[in-house]
């Protein structure tokens, strides 16, 4: 149902342009909304407009007030008071109601819409009723679109939701929403060119918009690009599992997709007993992580060079030699020579499953 604040704003939009007292009541004669009070005449009037309620008339003139139904999906909702007799009352006071059935009927296919893009995100609707569904409520299904989540840790306290729904208010083909109390959704329809690039250019525009508005912390997260409208639950689960993945392996980062998670999206899959049995069957009772601050900043470096000994020992500001000395140190204490590229890899995946399994352990669910 429409909000009492969104009718008491209309009225008093419609009152400083028809100079015309408005007031909204429902079926039985209780003040909805009003722009004027009503004094001693209120109680008269709660009785008239109870009994036109149950009249079989749509407007009718009593006692100096012009009285028209509004109703919700042919169920009458309102009744709209408005001041004055005569045809010119009569006249502003039908425009007025007509206004506020369209209102009433816009907020309620957006509620529709609303619900029926919360089912297909959580892929609660059959296959034919995503389709009848769509049809009916003017949905086009075979367009480009993707699903971006905003996460901050504000929840429902900060306000976000509006925001986005303001920032994406131009387009009425995209839909905005929520499913918990953390994240805002998007479900974004796109051009059919450049698809890819279209998206990561709206998350980031969406970002610097939430910025200026004050949000921080945060992050936002998106799927692939799916092409109908069933798939959006797809894009929906990677985009979660994009958010969930980032946190992870790539913490500094504000925007990520799903296509960039690599080989973290694997690793976020496996069952902690098999990351540990791993751990162990590699590196004995030691953990990866445990080096000291130098050699991990080592490895790192080295991989980020795509083991590159040259390059890394210049990044380093070491001798070509020092940094065979530490790498030639490293293979002797795991076994594991990082200039070999199926050693490096293993390595690699064992940093991130390590990653991986801490997260897990310090994470509730």
């Amino acid at each position: 149902m429409i909000s009492n604040q969104i009718l008491q704003n209309t009225i008093d939009g419609l009152k400083n342009i028809a100079r015309v007292e408005f007031c909204i009541m429902d079926v039985d004669g209780k003040e909805v909304a009003s722009t004027a009070d009503m004094g001693s005449r209120a109680s008269a009037i709660a009785k008239a407009v109870a009994e036109f309620a149950a009249s079989v008339a749509d407007s009718q003139e009593i006692q100096g007030y012009q009285f028209f139904k509004i109703f919700d999906d042919q169920i009458l909702e309102y009744v709209l008071v408005a001041a004055g007799a005569g045809e010119d009352s009569y006249i502003i006071g039908k425009l007025a109601a007509f206004q506020i059935q369209s209102l009433v009927t816009a907020y309620k296919e957006r509620l529709d819409k609303d619900n029926f893009v919360k089912n297909l995100l959580l892929d609660n609707l059959l296959l034919v009723d995503i389709y009848s569904r769509s049809k009916r409520l003017h949905i086009q299904t075979d367009v480009p679109r993707a699903v971006l989540i905003v996460e901050t840790p504000g929840g429902r306290d900060s306000n976000v939701l509006e925001l986005a729904r303001t920032y994406f208010s131009g387009n009425s083909k995209d839909f905005v929403t929520e499913v918990d109390e953390n994240n805002v959704i998007i479900v974004k329809e796109l051009p059919e060119a450049d698809r890819a690039r279209e998206m990561d250019k709206t998350a980031k525009q969406l970002w610097s918009f939430l910025k200026k508005e004050g949000i921080r912390d945060g992050r936002i997260a998106y799927g692939t690009v799916i092409q109908e409208i069933k798939e959006v639950s797809r894009s929906y689960k990677e985009a979660r599992m994009a958010l969930d993945v980032g946190k992870i392996f790539f913490g500094e980062r504000e925007i990520i997709a799903y296509s960039e998670l690599g080989i973290g999206r694997l690793i976020y899959q496996l069952p902690l007993p098999l990351c540990k049995m791993f751990i162990r069957e590699i590196f004995g009772g030691r953990s990866p992580d445990e080096f000291d601050e130098e050699t991990l900043g080592t490895i790192y470096k080295f991989f980020e060079n795509s083991l590159n000994v040259s390059e890394t020992s210049r990044q380093l500001f070491i001798h070509r030699n020092t940094l065979v000395y530490r790498l030639d140190k490293l293979q002797k204490s795991t076994g594991l020579d990082l200039r070999v590229f199926e050693d490096a890899i293993t390595f690699k995946i064992a940093l991130m499953v390590v990653k991986y399994m801490k997260y897990m352990e310090t994470t509730d669910f």
